[in-house]
């Protein structure tokens, strides 16, 4: 669903097209293959990177499209709503190459960056740490300094592409008595000795994304691999966590409007008592009330979306954006997966999958928790 808020083109509209079909085609189809094995093939990402899907906002000169936060917004959207959550094409698109493209150095970019468009390397991020979560300035992976190198010790947790990625932007204190002053950012290849991959996580829902417990044992990189200056890598992961936690919510709606059309389909089919369960009244007002939500979370989420692509848009609302529409996403896939019954229970129906892989929303990128803690903060302060 489009409204009115955002500036779409025939160039959007046609980019479109080749996601969806690029959706129907490479993804739907796979997808529950992929769940099982819990993880999604790298071929699928070079397949991706061939048609223009990876990192649309990459300038022309490193090898990307050099193209509107629009296209990132599609790539999303269509993924959501499919509920085709394993490709975590965003996080590699729009969390890590944007994170290159404003601290890399030259030679990082022109290393680094045209290979994240082919997809021929895969990144991810590593701040969380089983003692550090939404607090990212508690983290204790520690990067000393040796010589022309640094050497980085630590474990990380929780972190998506952890089985696939080839290449991870690390934070670690390069001054542990600072605080968040002392945090910096890494460039760490997946072959680099001493680089360790544990286990696959088991987690409620994702299964089809990679998830994994990540060590780092005496890992040494060149100098050349701090990202941005030293001890400035926390003000890079704040000034990043606004587009960050925009991703999330654009997923959250898109999630929550596909929960609804699968439950209109349903409740149009689905008969009880000798008539369509869309006949009964309790059912319409839950759906009505549903799509009410999503339509106003829609119209709030293209507002903020094109907050961001004037670059205005600042953390409070980023955060508003992500704990409501998550909180959203949630309350509509439950009243949804309620309304298809015991069949909504069942992981061969889509709601179910969806109302799994909802929960987790609501915890990355900052927990919602965090997210009221921020607009507070904001919000006394105007006064």
């Amino acid at each position: 669903m489009e409204t009115a808020i955002l500036p779409y083109t025939d160039e959007h509209h046609a980019f479109r097209a080749t996601v969806r079909r690029f959706v129907e085609n490479e993804v739907v189809p796979n997808h529950g293959d992929w769940e099982e094995a819990g993880r999604v093939p790298k071929e699928l990402w070079r397949k991706a990177g061939s048609l223009g899907l990876l990192c649309p906002t990459v300038p022309e000169e490193y090898g990307g499209p050099g193209v509107d936060f629009l296209y990132s917004t599609i790539v999303t959207e269509e993924l959501c709503w499919a509920g085709a959550t394993g490709p975590l094409l965003y996080l590699h698109s729009d969390i890590v190459a944007p994170y290159l493209v404003q601290y890399g150095s030259e030679e990082q970019k022109r290393t680094w960056l045209p290979r994240l468009v082919s997809g021929e390397t895969i990144t991810g991020i590593c701040m969380t740490e089983p003692g550090a979560g939404s607090d990212v300035a508690a983290i204790r992976a520690r990067a000393r300094r040796d010589g022309d190198d640094y050497v980085i010790s630590g474990q990380k947790i929780f972190i998506s592409n952890g089985q696939i990625a080839d290449l991870f932007v690390v934070a670690a204190k390069t001054d542990p008595d600072a605080g968040a002053k002392g945090i910096s950012l890494f460039l760490v290849e997946s072959d680099r000795p001493g680089f360790a991959r544990g286990r696959n996580l088991e987690k409620i829902g994702l299964h089809a994304q990679d998830t994994s417990e990540l060590f780092f044992d005496g890992v040494r990189v060149p100098a050349t691999n701090l990202l941005g200056a030293e001890g400035k890598g926390f003000g890079c992961l704040m000034s990043q966590l606004p587009q960050e936690r925009l991703l999330v919510a654009i997923g959250a709606v898109a999630a929550a409007e596909a929960a609804v059309k699968w439950t209109l389909d349903y409740v149009q089919d689905r008969k009880a008592f000798g008539a369509p369960l869309a006949e009964k009244q309790h059912v319409r007002f839950a759906l009505t009330e549903a799509h009410t939500e999503v339509t106003i979370g829609r119209v709030f989420l293209d507002w903020c979306v094109a907050r961001h692509l004037e670059h205005a848009l600042d953390t409070a609302t980023a955060s508003m954006a992500k704990y409501w529409l998550s909180d959203m996403q949630n309350r509509v896939i439950d009243a949804c997966l309620q309304l298809h019954g015991g069949y909504g229970y069942m992981r061969e129906y889509p709601i179910a999958r969806a109302w799994a892989d909802a929960r987790v929303q609501r915890i990355y990128g900052g927990a919602n928790e965090i997210m009221k803690e921020i607009i507070g903060r904001a919000l006394f302060e105007r006064r």
